[in-house]
């Protein structure tokens, strides 16, 4: 019972030491690491772009005007009749036309338009990529902590033991073997414990990195810990909703609808184009013309019409690009049903490795009380005589080592629970909330 409650007391003081008042929230990291992720940075950027190339295919439905302006001087020399004039010639003009029929140019804004739907897509991806990410650093980081403070205690216990085990050779009721034992695994677990702190150091860097700030400290989960339910439990729900919400299946079947569009534009290349064109031109010459010499003339000019242009033969170059086009609609098709088989089985094994966890932390947790009580009688039992050194110390290794894998179990679950939901595209923010409400705050 005395070991139980050393036990207990260096938890305690280990989650005291892991969760000062500063400490941050798993959201408070999240919004700071958005800010300051580049690929997440990069995503964004990508849809601006997007939406701005969108507008500019836009532009080849809208009409386009031009002003030109010249200002032009020439001088004319003429032997029979001898004559010598110099000319300065103004003009200004605007033009100016509307597309009237041109399939290519509307076509190419929709394949504009699904352009910002596949960077909307990157952008997701890249938002639940990032909430994984940080979800990560953060469990890797408690679980270092855990992991250093349960060798510290079974440091400390094995540390006790050894002093027992000294005292009993000193009056003679144990051998000088309980003693060797004893300080072999304090040495072992002295070596266990500088990893751990190096680990621990890691991990910390590795999280700082991350969400640009130095010395983040992460909040431990509340023990004891209910672990959320998995809903639905059906594994055909979620691998459905990943055929259609995952951002990766969402990119790939915009792809072929551009492949596609990009079919029918190939296919535009036989049609004919109208356009409406108008011009106003004006033309001044002050010193006059070769015609009417010294008199100021000014000419105006204004037009309006309709231009059609009809391709009748281009060296066999819209049959083959129709070809190639076609050919690259077959292979955006089949990278769509791999990507979506590909995620199916992602989804699958995800959700199973959840119900795995949930299944191995409830054993886990009757594991810890059964090494608890194992540790409790063998100590008894080396009180009395009936076990040795080796027996105490082996049911506080196993006890530990319980521990460790019990709070690694419920992080891999946490975790298990979210890179789910990524696999079938639809973690969000409210999900990393949810967790974030399992932490001692």
């Amino acid at each position: 019972m005395y070991l139980f409650r050393s036990l207990s007391l260096s938890l305690a003081l280990g989650t005291a030491l892991v969760a000062p008042a500063q400490a941050q929230s798993l959201v408070e990291l999240l919004n700071a690491a958005r800010s300051y992720d580049a690929p997440w940075q990069s995503a964004k950027a990508q849809l601006d772009a997007s939406i701005a190339r969108a507008d500019q295919a836009r532009a080849g439905l809208l009409p386009s005007a031009a002003l030109s302006g010249e200002i032009a001087r020439a001088k004319t020399d003429v032997t029979m009749p001898p004559i010598s004039a110099s000319m300065t010639t103004h003009t200004l003009g605007i033009n100016a036309a509307q597309p009237l029929y041109r399939p290519a140019n509307r076509i190419t804004l929709q394949q504009g338009l699904r352009g910002i739907d596949v960077a909307q897509a990157q952008l997701d991806a890249a938002t639940q990529d990032l909430l994984v990410r940080v979800s990560q650093g953060y469990f890797d980081v408690l679980a270092a902590q855990d992991t250093l403070a349960f060798v510290q205690a079974q440091k400390a216990a094995v540390s006790e033991q050894l002093a027992a085990a000294k005292r009993n050779f000193e009056v003679g009721t144990s051998t000088i073997t309980d003693t060797r034992e004893a300080q072999a695994r304090y040495d072992l677990v002295t070596a266990q414990e500088v990893a751990a702190e190096n680990d621990l150091r890691v991990k910390k860097l590795a999280l700082d990195q991350l969400v640009g700030r130095n010395g983040t400290q992460p909040l431990p989960l509340a023990i004891p810990l209910p672990l959320p339910a998995l809903e639905p439990a059906d594994v055909s729900v979620w691998v459905q909703q990943s055929q259609d919400g995952q951002p990766l299946v969402r990119q790939a079947a915009i792809a072929l609808d551009v492949a596609q569009l990009e079919t029918q534009k190939a296919q535009t290349g036989h049609l004919p184009t109208v356009d409406l064109q108008a011009g106003y031109n004006v033309q001044r010459s002050p010193n006059g013309t070769m015609t009417l010499p010294g008199i100021n003339s000014r000419v105006t000019s204004a037009s309006i019409g309709v231009a059609l242009n009809l391709p009748l033969f281009a060296g066999f170059a819209v049959q083959n690009r129709v070809k190639e086009t076609l050919a690259l609609e077959d292979k955006a098709r089949a990278d769509l049903d791999n990507l979506r088989r590909t995620v199916a089985q992602n989804t699958r094994a995800a959700f199973y490795g959840v119900q795995s966890g949930q299944g191995q932390v409830k054993a886990l947790e009757a594991a810890e009380l059964s090494s608890q009580s194992a540790l409790d009688a063998n100590k008894l039992g080396y009180q009395v005589g009936v076990r040795i050194n080796i027996d105490v110390l082996n049911a506080q290794s196993q006890l530990y080592q319980t521990k460790r894998d019990l709070a690694q179990a419920r992080y891999n679950v946490l975790l298990g629970t979210l890179k789910l939901r990524q696999a079938a595209g639809t973690l969000s923010e409210a999900d990393v909330q949810a967790i974030d409400a399992l932490l001692a705050k």
